[in-house]
């Protein structure tokens, strides 16, 4: 496990991440979402950077690309551009089993942000968060922990009121919005 000083530049630059991290997974807007996806990927680059870590900074870099992208196509094939390149970039860095997480995360995050949409793409991000916490625990990110630990919280709130929100007005007498 790595570890650096938590007020080194890398560090801060994780704790932006944090940030950013936290306002995306909060939105219940598809494209608010992808836009603070986009500034948190951009804080990651310079963290993992910072903390010698090329597979995430790859991973960081080709999931910039595929949120900003995500924004503006929902094309399989930009879909599977941004796959492909999360693997060849992943596969070309990697320094063993440590490094394939976030190229799983990076693909998983493409798949949801292209190919779904609403609960759907939440849940799918979950998975991807998951990975990343993991990759974070054991390379010693402090800012990068805290996001996603966090992340999985306020997604798995936002994913439990985006799921009980139709239900409600249900029980309320109105009728469920299709």
């Amino acid at each position: 496990m790595l570890v650096s000083s938590a007020l080194s530049p890398g560090q801060c630059l994780g704790y932006l991440a944090f940030a950013f991290g936290m306002a995306c997974f909060a939105q219940r807007d598809d494209r608010r979402f992808k836009q603070f996806m986009a500034l948190e990927c951009l804080a990651y680059v310079g963290h993992f950077w910072l903390l010698g870590q090329p597979t995430a900074v790859a991973s960081s870099l080709v999931s910039l690309g595929r949120s900003v992208a995500a924004l503006r196509s929902r094309s399989p094939w930009v879909a599977g551009f941004f796959i492909a390149l999360s693997l060849g970039m992943g596969l070309w860095l990697q320094t063993g089993w440590l490094s394939l997480l976030p190229i799983a995360a990076s693909c998983i995050g493409t798949t949801a942000l292209f190919f779904l949409h609403g609960l759907g793409m939440r849940l799918l991000m979950l998975v991807g968060t998951l990975l990343w916490l993991t990759n974070n625990l054991l390379v010693g990110s402090i800012g990068g922990s805290l996001l996603e630990a966090c992340i999985a919280c306020i997604n798995s709130w936002t994913i439990w009121t985006m799921w009980r929100a139709p239900r409600l007005k249900v029980r309320a007498g109105q009728p469920p919005q299709v």
